[in-house]
């Protein structure tokens, strides 16, 4: 393990049975707390796009934004937030994705990327990537050209990187853990 995973798992609070029995959450804001990991991890999620002409972070509610306004300040970028529908007050594009037990939607303001804008998309986690996935289709929706999407954490087990790669989006973490 790399100095850097020691450190982001050091930060990271591990909560058992939360939301529900069985489950091992995984709490970023802990890390979001601790100003020498975080400060790391924004580092090591912007370095490969150092450089780049990345025109836009596209953040996931809630963490996504977090993490996404600090990525969009090092390079440089515009931030697009992604929300829950309803929570957006202009004229929005909307997409259904899948949850463990549900459909949900998600929206972002229809006048928050043009076509051909190159985007990196953030959320502190990536699991089954039913939300990730949804937002990809909505940024690919209004033309964006997605340079890659990040999250500080993967659950391998749960496919969700492996999803996002099937579409042809490249995929960024910076720590795994097995298991849900």
């Amino acid at each position: 393990m790399t100095n850097l995973e020691n450190e982001l798992r050091a930060a990271i609070r591990t909560i058992k049975d939360y939301p529900k029995p069985g489950i091992l959450f995984r709490d970023i804001t802990t890390l979001l707390g601790a100003p020498r990991a975080f400060r790391r991890a924004i580092d090591e999620l912007v370095h490969p796009y150092a450089g780049l002409r990345v025109s836009k972070i596209a953040g996931i509610e809630a963490r996504g934004f977090i993490l996404g306004g600090a990525m969009a300040h090092q390079l440089s970028a515009g931030f697009v937030p992604i929300r829950k529908k309803g929570k957006l007050p202009h004229d929005t594009v909307r997409v259904a994705y899948s949850l463990e037990y549900g459909v949900d939607e998600m929206e972002m303001h229809r006048d928050a990327i043009a076509p051909g804008e190159s985007v990196i998309l953030v959320d502190d986690l990536i699991a089954t990537g039913g939300t990730a996935e949804g937002a990809v289709k909505l940024l690919r929706q209004m033309g964006a050209d997605i340079v890659a999407a990040c999250f500080v954490i993967d659950l391998p087990d749960l496919g969700g990187r492996k999803k996002l790669e099937d579409l042809g989006v490249q995929v960024r973490t910076l720590i795994s853990y097995e298991g849900h």
